[in-house]
């Protein structure tokens, strides 16, 4: 290469390793440019991990050896720190080393190469080995190119100009593995916090341990098989590893605003939550009363055998629908009756008891229910407070509209139809069917996997969810 040619190629190089976010292909880079710049045959990549070196890529042209650069880790035992290995002494020293023949070399251990070379039949001669130094000064590699070739292909010692112009690659490539493990440790950290929050919010309660993770898992999976409809022509969207990323944290942390939800009210079991102790205790009041009254001939035993004859209904009734999953038409119709009850003017029922006994379906009061959908803006205020990059910048509005419906009747903003993007629809969906499967959930009883797909399906056709989201959750649960 001329000075032009190597100019434009390490301006070539410089942009290519600053804007590359794979470690692979950036290894790569470093080894192909750097061969081609130096015109050499052999080049190996080392990269410092655990206070040794390990190998990460070694070609050799005229062999036709290619290791590691398909990202396969290389089965070498790695490099120790040792002055005597010439790669360890190039960290350990932070020099570039130029050797013109290792064969004529005493000061370095070449047992290594030429026992390779007597092996493959290799003869190694010229080697340049450059430590990679970051812009923190550390050593985070060395690269050591091997046989430089001359026009006519005969092995030559690398030039002294050869010396500067792949210490600059070099450099250019530590401060961008540097900066790719930074932004990695960076992420690690946020999914580390994410993984935290979850586990706090699963073991707030018994009844919301795996929830999260399950949703998560869900997730993942819609978008693995969007995907691999997207390969096969049948789909457009696609999810690559970043929306992926951003999708699966936010099913990590829809639940988070949870960790205000009252106890009593996530985990209430029944209707009465333990209220029915009290009803029973003032029943049985209310029959030793009568039965006093009626001993002292205060009122007859036809009297006496309607009041019995209502306790025992009331007392029935609770038993029957302080546990029972929904209430149907016949059923409301028979507890207004007995909630209406009266004995000598003082109701069988507070006004709080009535209001809980007529819940129609689940556990929750209307007040509880209020409190319980509240979470969805307590996550979006928590998430707010955290910050989220570039990368990541979706997940938290993901993760605040998980209770959104297309038709616009859910909360909290009443989002609807193009409002809510894929991400959102795939969310809810996954949300809702573990809501159904769920074996640990303490007012309800888990549902088989078709009988939950027959309610989604019908969620999807009155338009509160996406019916295509639902079907590709379906084939993936069916598949497993």
């Amino acid at each position: 290469m001329n000075g032009n040619e190597e100019l434009k190629a390490m301006l070539d190089i410089a942009i290519a390793l600053s804007s590359e976010r794979d470690f692979n292909k950036l290894f790569n880079i470093i080894i192909a440019r750097s061969m081609e710049i130096t015109g050499c045959d052999a080049g190996t990549l080392y990269l410092v991990n655990d206070g040794k070196l390990e190998f990460k890529i070694m070609k050799t042209l005229s062999l036709g050896i290619d290791r590691g650069s398909d990202g396969a880790k290389i089965e070498l035992p790695p490099v120790e720190m040792s002055r005597e290995n010439i790669c360890a002494y190039a960290a350990i020293s932070r020099e570039t080393l130029n050797i013109p023949d290792v064969m004529q070399n005493d000061v370095f251990d070449f047992s290594g190469p030429k026992r390779y070379d007597s092996l493959t039949g290799y003869h190694t001669v010229s080697m340049l080995v450059v430590p990679l130094i970051d812009s923190d000064n550390t050593v985070v590699g060395v690269l050591q190119l091997i046989n430089c070739l001359d026009g006519a292909g005969n092995v030559v010692s690398f030039a002294e100009s050869m010396e500067k112009t792949v210490y600059a690659l070099a450099s250019l490539t530590a401060i961008a593995v540097s900066n790719m493990r930074y932004r990695e440790e960076l992420k690690e950290q946020l999914w580390s916090f994410t993984q935290a929050m979850a586990t706090a919010i699963d073991e707030r309660t018994p009844y919301n341990a795996s929830h999260t993770r399950k949703v998560a898992e869900y997730c993942g999976m819609i978008a693995d098989h969007i995907n691999k409809l997207n390969a096969a022509g049948e789909c457009d969207d696609r999810f690559d590893e970043n929306r992926r990323e951003q999708l699966v944290m936010a099913a990590w942390l829809h639940d988070i605003g949870k960790m205000t939800v009252p106890l009593e009210v996530m985990n209430k079991e029944t209707r009465l939550n333990g209220r029915e102790n009290v009803i029973k205790a003032r029943l049985e009041i209310f029959k030793l009363r009568a039965e006093l009254m009626t001993e002292r001939g205060e009122k007859n035993k036809v009297w006496l055998d309607s009041v019995i004859a209502q306790i025992d209904a009331a007392n029935r009734m609770v038993d029957k629908v302080n546990g029972s999953g929904f209430i149907d038409d016949a059923t409301l119709t028979s507890l207004k009756a007995v909630l209406g009850y009266e004995f000598m003017g003082e109701p069988f029922f507070t006004e709080g008891e009535k209001e809980a006994l007529s819940i129609r379906k689940g556990t929750l009061t209307d007040g509880e229910r209020k409190i319980m959908e509240n979470h969805v803006v307590t996550t979006g205020k928590i998430l707010d407070k955290v910050h989220f990059n570039k990368a990541f910048e979706n997940t938290p509005v993901w993760a605040a509209r998980h209770h959104e419906c297309l038709n616009g009747e859910g909360y909290p903003a009443g989002l609807k139809g193009d409002e809510l993007g894929l991400d959102e629809r795939i969310l809810a969906v996954s949300d809702i069917c573990d809501a159904l499967l769920a074996t640990d959930r303490p007012y309800k009883k888990p549902i088989p996997l078709d009988k939950a797909f027959e309610i989604m399906r019908d969620m999807a056709s009155e338009g509160r969810i996406d019916g295509k989201v639902v079907g590709y959750l379906y084939d993936c649960l069916r598949e497993q």
